[in-house]
């Protein structure tokens, strides 16, 4: 087992880089007093947004993450939290409650706090916290985006034959170039002759036979389960159902007649109307007879 000082070391240093827990959260119900100190309540923060509290599967997360890892040592830490995810998942509500607690009652709190804060900001900042909301939201939806391409196997974009030639370069290194390096490697690439290049774009050509090939297998896959939404604009006319575009075809086809027919009955209508106007016309002119 950890010596209690390092326990109580790395404990403090993950409460502090948090920075959630208050003094009078529930968390002595979830971590021994002893392992922690006390942090500044979120209504001491006036000069930076106050930070939303840990749900209950986080804070589960944080106290045994340093278990998980202490007694399965040789464990990567992705599979330590799907261990702890399972162990989540497997706990009865009543285990559950304390930490659950804990975050409502922070989340309270929070609620508190975000408004004094937001009551303190001008007009200015307060738009300006808006925009970086907005741009946070739109980097996490495209996080998601990608990782659910990554996870339904989408194919990787071809290199380009500069990229080959950089990979090549990397061989037997850590793979990340300082920009010093960078600008050499970029000026060595454009000093290269033709025939220097000629294998290096014969590679990326092959990299985009491969991927055309590849995307075509995939799209061909999204159809078949339904996601369309997936498949790019230029070759989503191929997986249109013909009944679709049988439809589609068939509104055009009758939209001109539907209006050639407006055109025909307001046309009839307009000439009865003209005859009952002339008819009404002459019997006014004609004098009757006087017998």
């Amino acid at each position: 087992m950890a010596p209690f000082s390092l326990m109580t070391a790395s404990v403090q240093l993950l409460a502090r880089s948090l920075s959630v827990f208050s003094g009078t959260s529930l968390l002595s119900r979830v971590l021994p007093a002893a392992y922690t100190n006390p942090v500044k309540s979120l209504s001491s923060q006036v000069s930076s947004p106050p930070k939303r509290p840990l749900n209950g599967y986080m804070r589960y997360v944080i106290q045994q993450m340093s278990v998980v890892s202490r007694l399965n040592p040789e464990v990567k830490k992705t599979d330590v939290m799907k261990k702890i995810g399972q162990q989540w998942s497997s706990m009865s509500p009543e285990q559950k409650r304390p930490f659950q607690e804990a975050f409502l009652q922070e989340k309270e709190q929070f609620s508190i706090t975000l408004q004094k804060y937001k009551a303190q900001l001008t007009p200015a900042e307060i738009q300006q916290q808006a925009l970086e909301d907005s741009q946070r939201k739109a980097k996490r939806k495209a996080h998601r985006r990608k990782q659910e391409l990554r996870n339904l196997g989408k194919p990787k974009r071809p290199r380009t034959s500069f990229n080959i030639y950089l990979q090549e370069k990397a061989e037997g290194t850590s793979g990340i170039f300082s920009s010093n390096n960078m600008k050499n490697l970029s000026q060595n690439w454009k000093n290269l002759l033709s025939h220097q290049k000629k294998a290096y774009i014969e590679l990326a050509e092959d990299e985009k036979i491969r991927y055309k090939n590849e995307m075509k297998l995939w799209e061909d896959q999204m159809a078949k389960i339904g996601r369309l939404d997936l498949i790019r604009d230029k070759s989503l006319s191929a997986y249109r159902e013909p009944s679709t575009k049988a439809a589609a075809k068939s509104v055009k086809a009758t939209k001109p007649k539907q209006k050639e027919v407006t055109v025909t009955a307001q046309s009839e209508t307009t000439r009865k109307t003209t005859k009952q106007q002339g008819s009404a016309a002459t019997q006014l002119r004609t004098p009757k007879k006087i017998v």
